[in-house]
């Protein structure tokens, strides 16, 4: 699913207020970073992530490799943060993020 440009503004907003909760160190993107991506997504459909300084990847590519090993998409990429969007398939969940119609 490729997000508009108003879906990504709408999901930056959101993003504004939520924490940090997924960190890329030296070792790069891992099955513990996966695993905790990929559950995050499916509770919060909305995360932060930062790659730390020691990492050997950019922002960017840690975005989009993170992205692809959960069936995400990426939002947004500032600095050493980036954000990743993922809509929730639990049907009994209540607060689900309503994308603005394309």
């Amino acid at each position: 699913m490729e997000l508009t440009s108003k879906q990504r503004a709408q999901l930056r907003g959101l993003a504004n207020g939520i924490d940090t909760i997924v960190h890329i160190g030296k070792d790069g993107i891992g099955e513990n970073q996966t695993k905790q991506a990929d559950d995050a997504l499916e509770a919060r459909e909305l995360i932060k992530c930062k790659v730390l300084e020691n990492s050997l990847l950019t922002s960017r590519e840690a975005a989009e490799q993170l992205a692809r090993a959960v069936r995400a998409e990426v939002v947004q990429v500032i600095g050493t943060k980036f954000v990743l969007y993922r809509q929730s398939h639990n049907k009994e969940k209540k607060d689900k993020i309503v994308l603005v119609k394309r």
